[in-house]
């Protein structure tokens, strides 16, 4: 039997990471569209990774339980790399909702039922999620720990209450990081850990959607008034994930790494703070 990497999402960060930690391991790739796992397997074989791939909706209880059989089948699954998910430009503000919120808090159910002794996870999140004005603290404990499928009950979290798409996707990716936090309890019983990472604009492909979508000027002026000066590379996200999932992360569980290039501190102090 191997041991397992599986990785959701085989976008651009997803395979940076995957490319740090994953040698000697078998690399189970998912993703909701088979052309675009297949793509990142052929990067990854070509690379010398032993890698296969599958299809996963990670909205569907039934699909990410599908993906946990066929990773525990491979073998014992040290680390999870979660990368999948919707932009506010990408789907309306139920669909973010539906992925990055609920998606993330099933994905974290289910793959805390059988991660390794051992082993590591790492959730890819969002600056936007550092955005969000500080809900009450029974808002975050409900985020935290309402069962999976209540989520999407909470009452304010109904479609009236959610002003627009980038407002779902904030309160989803606050939601990440909470649930991770609270989850981190969980996966320790089992010897693993589960961190976070809020990256800023990244330049992948999602990245170039937004810079060209209705929120590009936006974009485009946090990239230039940002401390750093400049968007990022998932080659830099690929570094903090396996700092996260290695050894010299051993220490670090239920934590949350924002890495935007300064644009959330310009944001709250500086000048990227609302007029």
């Amino acid at each position: 039997m191997k041991n397992v990497i599986v990785v959701i999402g085989a976008g651009s960060i997803g395979q940076a990471i995957a490319r740090r930690v994953s040698s000697g391991k078998h690399v189970l790739l998912a993703d909701l569209r088979k052309e675009n796992a297949e793509a990142a397997a052929k990067v990854l074989s070509e690379a010398g990774f032993d890698v296969s791939t599958t299809i996963v909706d990670v909205s569907s209880r039934q699909s990410v339980h599908e993906l946990v059989e066929k990773a525990t089948g491979l073998g014992s699954v040290m680390g999870l790399i979660h990368a999948a998910g919707v932009s506010p430009s990408q789907a309306p503000k139920e669909a973010v909702l539906k992925v990055d919120l609920y998606g993330t808090a099933l994905i974290l159910e289910e793959f805390g039922n059988i991660i390794a002794q051992g082993g590591s996870g790492v959730v890819i999140a969002s600056q936007s999620g550092h955005r969000l004005p500080a809900l009450t603290p029974d808002q975050d404990k409900e985020l935290a720990t309402t069962p999976v499928e209540k989520l999407l009950a909470l009452p304010w979290l109904q479609p009236e209450k959610i002003k627009d798409t980038l407002h779902a996707y904030q309160v989803s990716k606050r939601a990440n990081s909470l649930r991770v936090m609270a989850e981190a309890v969980r996966w320790g019983k089992r010897g693993a850990r589960i961190n976070t990472i809020s990256p800023g604009i990244i330049i992948t492909p999602l990245a170039k959607d937004e810079l060209t979508g209705p929120r590009g000027e936006g974009y485009r002026n946090m990239i230039e008034k940002c401390p750093a000066g400049r968007a990022g590379t998932p080659d830099e996200v690929g570094n903090v994930g396996a700092l996260l999932m290695g050894a010299d992360g051993a220490f670090i569980t239920g934590s949350d790494f924002l890495m935007d290039g300064g644009v959330t501190a310009a944001y709250w102090y500086g000048e990227l703070a609302p007029k």
